[in-house]
């Protein structure tokens, strides 16, 4: 893939007329250029030209950050320090915003590009008109990266001149530096966005060698569609992996690949995950106007969000069509269930439509009636369940099994594609796969089972730490924690102010933290965390650090149920008495009235593992886990309740801050 829109040599840079320089740029922009952005790339040329004469290196206009669905204005190598610097042509003033950017920018370089890897790097924010400029820092950062370096137009020059005085002159490979490998790992915000607006999967995924990945098994499922449409089938594929693999964005990639209606391979992602499909839909919304804005067209968010509905939808949704013509197919004949583990089971569907559809009787599970749904096609229709091991929350949420026993109950003639890597207890712990062994039906593909956790990029072993934290392995956990802690630190506290510190100074630009907490923690509220509080997912997962109803406040909490299938960069795990480690294994509880009661079903203590299970694997680069000293006057909360689930994290080696 063509990185930038323009890159040569420095020498060349300067010798190149710029008319030359912006009719390369104009051939490589993909939109109409408007004469702002012409204006823009006409001053940036004459003001580097002038800037860059002494030195040797590279630049490079207008450099793709696919994961961002952005580019860099200008990227120039000098030396051993890669500068990102960011324009902003006629400004007065330097905004949060625009350094958030820059840094951003430098990060996705730091994190992602190989070559960017162990080298220097520079953001510097150039506000033209401006009369300030920052003092470069008199020596490099401990992480080679930068904070952002404050500049105007005048001033350039003075600020490049300085960070290379700091900086070692072994100079990067600029060809090996082109050449090495991106290995983005955007959250599911960031994919959906880039794969809408026309990126493929590979480029904003990892594809590491040693493991199965995202490209590999979207191909596998692309074959299984194309392969039943051709021979007239039907087939539901199972997609499993890890918490954070990546399947989710493995389904977005199939419905963004067929989102023409026209299409005979027309696709439509479907969730039960109310929460994902608000913040999704009103993310590719707000894209969307921004990026018509940036265009000069004008289009209303609602306009925006009535074309979005029609590529991801809530599956209840879906469901309520196929119930008013029960004998009416889909347009669609591909559908993507995100989290079909939390798809209901036969009781749980019954009690719904009698209560809420006016239905007596309905015996039918969740996932059987869906798939009659699509058996009303009369020739080919695929159901692909992207499904997570022990990721079931809620009452009634049938995991993956119910899924199979439909079939078998009322679908013997579909086929089923599945992998036979589902030995972890998550999944049945490999009966399952015995189970359909033999059967002429069923198909092993291994490729459809994601292994490895990518959103956690510094580690991948996190979601393997946290099941065997869960899963009380203590001498596994341990040697697991050694291995994660150098690149993704997982601390522990007794004080939200010391962890809401901690958060704040970890993250850089616009890296999103936020606080997270089980449903069931009732008796965190004398520390103003109220569990009942009504929040909006969308507001805390997409507003601003200037607003108060987003995550970066730390004042509204976000429950398992708010965050499954979402992420964020660096989070803060409070744990209140719900879920008490005891050398006899966990407790399991629940607050009722005034007092704790005892959670005795095995499903409800199953349900409250996994909530767990979630919250402690959201974070992407790291996470505080705070247990609260409890308070002896206080019957329902006495340290008792927390002290031995603390010693438990100290003994596993978290870090106490």
């Amino acid at each position: 893939m063509k990185r930038a829109y323009y890159s040569k040599s420095i020498a060349n840079f300067c010798r190149e007329h710029p008319a030359k320089i912006l009719g390369t740029m104009a051939q490589n922009h993909s939109f109409a250029l408007e004469g702002t952005q012409r204006d823009a790339w006409m001053e940036q040329t004459d003001l580097l030209q002038n800037v860059l004469k002494p030195y040797k290196g590279s630049i490079y206009y207008e450099f793709s950050i696919p994961r961002m669905g952005k580019r860099i204005d200008a990227l120039v190598i000098i030396g051993a320090v890669i500068f990102v610097i960011e324009f902003k042509v006629g400004a007065k003033e330097f905004l949060s915003a625009d350094l958030d950017q820059v840094t951003d920018y430098a990060l996705d370089l730091r994190n992602f590009h190989e070559g960017s890897h162990q080298a220097v790097i520079a953001p510097v924010l150039v506000s033209t008109q401006t009369k300030k400029s920052d003092t470069v820092p008199n020596r490099v950062p401990a992480d080679n990266l930068f904070l952002p370096v404050k500049t105007n137009s005048a001033e350039l020059g003075k600020v490049l001149d300085e960070v290379l005085k700091l900086v070692p002159d072994a100079g990067l490979d600029a060809k090996a530096w082109e050449s090495s490998g991106y290995k983005p790992t955007p959250t599911i915000i960031e994919a959906t966005l880039a794969l809408y607006n026309g990126h493929l999967v590979s480029e904003i995924s990892r594809s590491d060698a040693g493991a199965i990945n995202m490209s590999e098994t979207s191909a596998s499922v692309a074959d299984i569609i194309k392969g039943s449409r051709d021979k007239a089938q039907k087939a539901v594929v199972f997609v499993t992996g890890v918490p954070g693999a990546g399947k989710t964005l493995v389904g977005l990639n199939i419905a963004t690949t067929h989102i023409n209606k026209d299409d005979d391979l027309y696709s439509v992602f479907l969730s039960g995950n109310g929460p994902l499909v608000a913040i999704l839909q009103e993310a590719l919304a707000r894209d969307k106007v921004a990026r018509e804005k940036a265009k000069g067209n004008k289009i209303k968010k609602g306009a925006a969000r009535s074309e979005v509905k029609a590529f991801i939808q809530n599956v209840h949704h879906f469901r309520d069509e196929g119930l008013v013509d029960k004998l009416k197919p889909p347009v669609e004949h591909v559908v993507l269930f995100d989290e079909a583990q939390r798809a209901w089971n036969i009781k749980q569907t019954s009690d719904f439509m009698q209560r809420k559809k006016g239905q007596p009787g309905f015996d039918q599970s969740e996932p059987e009636f869906l798939i009659s749904c699509m058996d009303r096609h009369k020739d080919w229709a695929v159901v692909v369940c992207l499904v997570g091991g022990g990721q079931e929350i809620n009452t009634g949420e049938a995991g993956i099994a119910e899924w199979v026993r439909a079939l078998e109950r009322s679908f013997p003639k579909w086929k089923m594609f599945i992998s036979d890597q589902l030995t972890d207890s998550e999944y049945g712990g490999g009966e399952l796969i015995k189970e359909l062994r033999g059967k002429p039906k069923v198909e092993f593909l291994p490729q459809l089972h994601l292994k490895t956790s990518v959103r956690s990029f510094r580690s991948e072993k996190v979601s393997l730490f946290v099941k065997q934290l869960l899963d009380l392995d203590h001498d596994l956990a341990k040697g697991t924690l050694r291995q994660v802690q150098d690149k993704y630190p997982i601390v522990l506290t007794r004080d939200f102010d010391t962890a809401r510190h901690w958060l704040r100074e970890q993250a850089r630009g616009s890296e999103r933290y936020g606080m997270l907490v089980s449903s069931q923690a009732e008796r965190l509220k004398p520390y103003a965390i109220h569990v009942k509080a009504p929040m909006n997912p969308v507001n805390w997962f997409l507003n601003g650090k200037d607003d108060i109803r987003s995550s970066y406040y730390l004042e509204d909490v976000a429950t398992e149920f708010a965050v499954q299938g979402l992420e964020l960069d660096w989070t803060c795990v409070a744990w209140d008495a719900d879920f008490r480690y005891t050398p006899e294994g966990w407790k399991h509880w629940s607050f009722r009235g005034n007092k704790w009661q005892r959670i005795n079903k095995e499903e409800r203590q199953m349900y409250l593992k996994n909530a767990y299970r979630v919250l402690l694997t959201r974070a992407r680069q790291g996470m505080v886990v705070v247990v609260p000293e409890g308070d002896a006057d206080d019957a329902t909360r006495p340290p008792g309740f927390y002290d031995e689930t603390y010693g438990y994290f100290q003994q596993l080696g978290l870090r106490v801050v």
